[in-house]
């Protein structure tokens, strides 16, 4: 009567009256059964999370919503960042934005972490993959070397990479206070990807040429490069430090997939990490000393690939730390307001490049693109289904023999409490542009959201169990699990801690207003607190 994916007011209607659901949100709903041409509707999935043919995520680093002070990106003003502030301007952008996006925590593995598989798994820190576990419980095996599908030549590697030159950010035992095992043996959007028979593809900028994707990219003294471009002009000296390029413009940290061993363990795993043009170093590349280069070597898969079609269901793209405005190294254009500058030039560069190419436009091929920031600037401030009591053994819920129970096999140290508000923007080839979407979302809504638009979870009501990690917490799973949730035993709004699909499929009452920190409030983002429904009840995922 009332599927999951059409809309009604006031939450799922089974949970009118249960314990521990919040009386301001479980709403009996107004609206009558619905008719047999909107179950057709519900079956096509045309009131929920539309199909696509490819979504290409671009990541970038630690920047919020807000005016433009101190090299902060904002939407009322183009300052460091005119083509992103720009295009996400309240009253004149292009793309669709959802405007109260949280992420997970400081700093950026764990949000990435949880990008890849819906929780960061209580890792509070950027240090390798393998950190936390003997090396010898690892999984990994050796690779033989081989091709991808594209031809590029794929280097072999040994079955854990030997920390060379420091290409494995804190190797060996974890830091003071980090207890969480960094390798993550579950499922997550890869695996379930693979098992879907779908393809995936990550595309990283400034990867030294033949390394091991599974380590940093390190320092290479025989490549040097000037900058020019958005940021300024800085000339190449070869005796220039900041002209060389620097260690860590690729890091692991920033791979949404590189904590989970069953990703790591996929065959396709060598072939579908691939490169991405760059800014700086794009040609000296071909000048490397460090690792032997196969003939053949394609220093830019994405290009290659968004020609020839051979791109996959998800795609992210990760540009290097002085194009995605994190920062390393002493290059003057890679700090500041500079920094920003240059990361505003590659989104161009790249959004260009996917609107120019053949699946862009393509009348019948629905393509997607995300420009969003691992975390933002704010406050720990947490949001749907996340550790707002900072209490320990807040982990997710294992569902074993038809029901949950608490996991005891992984030490949380707390978790993360979130970092407040971030950027989340979309653009669509065949849809509605610059709508502006207040319901309060989540990295982990934006995985549950991915899992429904490529069907790789039940979205059928009552069927949580499907989804991976914290993307489950639905109102409903919230409300039955409750003593099972320690991080929520006190919540006293389920309707804002449960993790919503970004859509419309349940319409905030009127009475109700959403919670933000005040340290999260910037510029208009006060003015703009949502205060019952959102305004347009647009899906920012609409096709037309």
């Amino acid at each position: 009567m009332y599927p999951d994916n059409l809309a009604v007011t006031g939450g799922d209607p089974s949970l009118v009256g249960k314990a521990g659901v919040t009386s301001t949100t479980a709403v009996v709903p107004t609206q009558p059964p619905i008719t047999f041409a909107q179950s057709q509707q519900a079956a096509f999935n045309v009131e929920g999370i539309p199909r696509y043919d490819a979504v290409f995520i671009v990541m970038l680093e630690n920047r919020s919503i807000g005016t433009t002070t101190g090299g902060t990106i904002g939407i009322e003003g183009s300052g460091d960042a005119p083509y992103i502030a720009g295009n996400l301007d309240f009253t004149s952008g292009k793309w669709n934005q959802a405007t109260t996006y949280y992420s997970t925590a400081n700093p950026s593995e764990p949000n990435y972490t949880a990008l890849g598989g819906a929780d960061d798994w209580g890792i509070t820190d950027d240090n390798w993959w393998g950190c936390g576990v003997d090396a010898s419980v690892l999984k990994d095996v050796a690779f033989s070397g081989g091709k991808a599908s594209d031809g590029q030549p794929l280097v072999a590697t040994p079955a854990v990479p030997a920390n060379k030159n420091g290409d494995l950010s804190g190797f060996g035992t974890c830091p003071t206070g980090s207890t969480a095992a960094h390798n993550i043996v579950a499922p997550n959007l890869f695996t379930q990807l693979t098992n879907a028979g779908l393809a995936w593809r990550t595309y990283s900028e400034s990867m030294n040429p033949g390394q091991d994707p599974r380590t940093d990219s390190i320092t290479d003294p025989a490549v040097v490069a000037g900058y020019s471009g958005a940021a300024g002009t800085v000339t190449a000296g070869l005796t220039s430090p900041a002209m060389q390029i620097p260690a860590g413009l690729y890091k692991t940290k920033h791979h949404p997939g590189m904590a989970y061993q069953l990703t790591r363990s996929l065959p396709e795993f060598f072939a579908d990490n691939r490169t991405i043009f760059g800014t700086q170093y794009a040609s000296a590349l071909q000048n490397t000393s460090v690792y032997p280069v196969p003939g053949g070597y394609n220093y830019d898969q994405f290009d290659t690939d968004l020609q020839n079609g051979d791109i996959g269901a998800i795609n992210f793209i990760m540009p290097d730390q002085c194009d995605d405005m994190h920062g390393t190294g002493s290059d003057p254009t890679c700090t500041g307001a500079s920094l920003v500058k240059r990361g505003d030039a590659y989104v161009q560069q790249v959004v260009s490049k996917i609107q120019a190419s053949p699946i862009w436009n393509n009348p019948k091929r629905h393509v997607a693109i995300v420009v969003m920031f691992d975390e933002g600037e704010g406050s720990s401030t947490s949001c749907c289904g996340w550790n707002p009591s900072q209490t320990s053994a807040a982990e997710p819920l294992t569902f074993t023999n038809g029901k949950y129970t608490q996991t005891m096999t992984i030490l949380y140290n707390k978790g993360n409490h979130g970092h407040g508000n971030s950027i989340f923007g979309v653009v669509t080839n065949h849809g509605p542009q610059g709508i502006q979407d207040s319901d309060a979302y989540s990295h982990f809504s934006f995985v549950r959201t991915l899992q429904d638009m490529f069907q790789l979870a039940d979205p059928a009501p009552g069927q949580e169990s499907t989804y991976i990690a914290r993307s489950k917490y639905t109102e409903n799973f919230i409300s039955a699990n409750i003593l099972n949730l320690p991080e929520l035993v006190d919540s006293a709004d389920t309707h804002f801690d449960s993790v919503r699909p970004m859509n419309h499929a349940y319409i905030t009452p009127a009475g109700y207003t959403q919670k933000l920190n005040p340290a999260d409030i910037i510029g208009t983002q006060e003015t703009n607190r949502q205060r019952g429904p959102d305004k347009t009840q647009t899906n920012i995922w609409a096709i037309q």
